[in-house]
């Protein structure tokens, strides 16, 4: 027997002394542990769980006025709710990012007694339904609200069913999102840096304008963009808190609900914008989500 006949020491520890079947063996268990090979009682339901997933999406493709589409976005109606939704769901991502980036810099950089509570409440709105989100709107800005009548009576201002309250309201469901994904980028960059730029005379504030604030864009970044995808799909918070009255308070979702009773080309029509934003959506954030770690 040469010496290339002969099994190795590593086949022979790992086979007991016996390389008979050693090859067979390897393949077997690396089948079961490298991925290789799906146990059937997990694949069957994956694969109904990924068509029960894909079949609406795929409906709602085949079932498109794709001949009237152009006829279809370009109504009166529906230009009318596509404009609205932009703008209420740009203004409530500036909304959220003046008041966010500040909260997600307080929880991720500051001790305080009640810090864990104050981010509880903050996630709220993430798991509140949308309608009990858009009644808590009226009971503390609505014209007898809690803060509303201080409003209504000092300043003349009424949030409730107007273009103003839309924004508050996708801002209300919206900012949570922008919150979480910039305290998770600012937990995981260094704070040194910051430290290094006091020990060199800059203020706090200086430091988180000059140093932090280019470290996460990123991740500010990203979470503008959940933030303006959230609010320009948001329903429940905003038919409860602003109505829904065309040119006024109807965006897209309100008008999709509305279509669907009366015309349902309208309703796949605007369906499918939303559909492809989220798509896109998706797309802008593909190294965060769609990549294996």
């Amino acid at each position: 027997m040469t010496e290339l006949d002969k099994p190795s020491a590593a086949a022979e520890v790992r086979t007991g002394g016996d390389t008979r079947g050693a090859g067979p063996r390897r393949r077997r268990l690396g089948a079961g542990t490298g991925g290789r090979g799906v146990p059937l009682p997990l694949l069957l339901p994956a694969l109904v769980g990924l068509a029960f997933l894909l079949l609406p999406l795929i409906a709602l493709l085949v079932r498109a006025p794709w001949r009237g589409l152009p006829e279809q976005l370009t109504s009166t109606e529906v230009w009318q709710a596509l404009q609205l939704s932009l703008v209420c769901a740009t203004a409530a991502t500036a909304v959220s990012l003046v008041l966010g980036v500040p909260l997600a810099w307080l929880l991720a950089r500051t001790e305080f007694r009640g810090r864990g509570l104050v981010r509880a409440l903050v996630t709220l709105p993430l798991v509140l339904p949308p309608v009990v989100g858009g009644v808590a709107l009226l009971l503390a800005l609505g014209r007898n609200g809690v803060v509303g009548q201080l409003l209504d009576s000092w300043f003349g201002i009424t949030l409730p069913f107007t273009t103003a309250g839309v924004v508050v309201a996708e801002s209300f469901v919206a900012m949570p999102f922008l919150v979480i994904s910039v305290e998770g980028t600012l937990r995981a960059a260094d704070p040194r840096f910051e430290e290094a730029a006091a020990t060199l005379g800059a203020s706090r504030f200086t430091a988180f304008r000059r140093v932090t604030l280019p470290l996460i864009m990123p991740g500010i970044a990203a979470g503008a963009v959940l933030a303006w995808a959230r609010a320009l799909g948001e329903f429940g918070a905003t038919i409860t808190f602003a109505g829904n009255f065309p040119g006024r308070t109807q965006t897209m979702p309100l008008a999709v609900y509305l279509a669907l009773q009366n015309d349902p080309d309208a309703a796949i029509a605007l369906s499918l914008v939303l559909l492809a934003v989220s798509i896109a959506v998706l797309a802008g954030l593909r190294d965060r989500w769609m990549t294996a770690s």
